[in-house]
């Protein structure tokens, strides 16, 4: 069974980054295998320029793994944004229990929109919204966290996503 796509929604700087590092630990220490993948929208490179493997992708290869005893890398080219789903499916294995994904807050992805202190900061239809973190309490019609209440959140999301091995 494939696993599921969790988005966390909100403009840059909004804490996204931030929430997810809290979260994913209170996940992991319910059992659940977390991937992430987040959307830089402007282009990123992450290879260490004179590395081995920055040195095979600036030589011209297409993709350069970068393998070690309980690690692997991947640099790749593609030729469009690829959806999670697409992501998900070539690269992430089966054991993985949930996806989160840091952004795509217009792909239908169902969504904890992380905004500072109003729900129109996130900019993006509310269809799929879960949940809304913010620094201040929010009429909204659903379930409103404060950014501390990291137990809380994690508590929804293991209602809305339990692992397949407790279903």
């Amino acid at each position: 069974m494939a696993p599921s796509i969790l988005s966390f929604a909100g403009r840059s700087n909004s804490g996204k980054t931030t929430l997810i590092e809290r979260v994913i630990p209170a996940l992991v220490r319910e059992g659940y295998r977390v991937a992430t993948v987040k959307h830089a929208g402007h282009g990123f490179e992450l290879d260490t320029e004179g590395k081995d493997s920055w040195r095979h992708k600036q030589a011209g290869a297409s993709a350069v793994v970068v393998l070690s005893k309980g690690s692997m890398a991947m640099f790749a080219d593609v030729s469009e944004e690829m959806k999670v789903e697409e992501v998900r499916d070539r690269f992430l294995d089966s054991q993985i229990d949930l996806i989160i994904a840091e952004g795509w807050k217009s792909e239908g992805y169902p969504k904890i929109a992380v905004v500072r202190e109003a729900l129109n900061e996130l900019n993006t239809s509310l269809d799929g919204l879960l949940a809304i973190v913010s620094m201040k309490p929010i009429e909204a019609p659903v379930p409103c966290f404060d950014r501390d209440d990291i137990e809380g959140i994690a508590q929804l999301i293991i209602r809305n996503y339990p692992k397949p091995s407790s279903t």
